[in-house]
């Protein structure tokens, strides 16, 4: 009896020493993993993720990384930026081991060591950096703290992917300044926005008033035209009337008894025309032939033939 415990005894520690030799050399290593290996206190190997099988009591898994991106936040410190001007800046650090023996063996604790090396970065590239640009040229602040960043952590076997700049604090002083800054900077903005429209404003009212004066201008000039035009074809159809009339009174004159029809239409033109002169004047003219009216008739008639001739 006491012989069966005393084997039941070592069967099971036996057993357990199976048990915890298999748990020993047994490993499964996760997705986006790394385990590093030493064999007796000495870097062997880096195991990449599925199932591996360890020599029990001599390899250990002695550090255990991930490959996945990483993000840290930087605390919040004090910089004073080139026109002495103290801010307060935390950000948010992105990074990535690529490899995991030299991030176990290069470095204690790298994301502590990016950490700072992130702070001082910043307090280095703020202070070469006017307060105004600290806004303006963000992104370009971040590439520069990475490229240094980079630069540092490669021995360390870290990709640092990207900073970012989370918050920048600001003095009470300083905000008020430049509060009354953008107000003024707003103010006159509006002022010139103003003036711009009340500019242009004018100048559309002298081109409506310019136009208006070339429409008038043209219109009356047209007017011109047209009376003139208007004056020009009046003249010339009494003209063309005029010689039609006078074509016609010498054809009937060629008539027969055109000649005493003439004489005796000049007769009465005359003697009209002298008794309208004796109601407009006071004073009597009286021809020296008054007598010899049928002599004047004459003379006209003579006159007449000559010029149809």
């Amino acid at each position: 009896m006491e012989q069966l415990d005393i084997q039941t005894i070592l069967t099971f520690g036996f057993a357990l020493a199976v048990v915890i030799t298999i748990f020993k050399s047994a490993r499964v290593v996760p997705q986006r993993s790394n385990f590093v290996i030493e064999r007796l206190g000495k870097y062997s190997r880096t195991l990449d993720s599925g199932f591996h099988i360890l020599i029990p009591f001599i390899d250990k898994v002695a550090y255990i990384q991930t490959l996945k991106e990483e993000v840290i936040d930087v605390n919040r410190q004090t910089c004073v930026t080139r026109d002495n001007i103290q801010v307060g800046i935390d950000g948010i650090l992105y990074l990535q081991v690529i490899d995991p023996m030299k991030a176990s063996y290069g470095i204690n604790d790298y994301r502590y060591a990016a950490a700072q090396l992130a702070q001082t970065t910043m307090r280095s590239v703020i202070g070469q950096t006017d307060l105004d640009k600290t806004f303006e040229e963000r992104a370009k602040i971040n590439e520069e703290v990475v490229r240094a960043l980079d630069e540092a952590a490669g021995p360390w076997g870290v990709k640092v992917l990207r900073y970012e700049i989370a918050d920048i604090e600001l003095p009470i002083s300083i905000k008020d300044a430049l509060e009354q800054q953008m107000r003024a900077e707003r103010e006159r903005r509006a002022a010139i926005a103003k003036s711009e429209g009340e500019r242009q404003a004018m100048i559309n009212v002298s081109e409506g008033q310019k136009q208006e004066v070339i429409n008038l201008s043209e219109a009356d000039k047209q007017r011109q035209i047209n009376e003139a035009e208007g004056r020009a074809r009046e003249i010339e159809l009494i003209a063309v009337a005029t010689a039609e009339g006078l074509r016609k009174i010498a054809e009937a004159i060629n008539q027969p008894g055109g000649q005493e029809a003439v004489s005796l239409r000049v007769a009465e033109q005359y003697v009209k025309e002298f008794g309208n002169l004796a109601k407009a004047n006071n004073t009597m003219i009286v021809p020296a032939e008054l007598a010899n009216i049928g002599g004047a008739v004459a003379g006209l008639t003579e006159i007449l033939k000559s010029v149809q001739k």
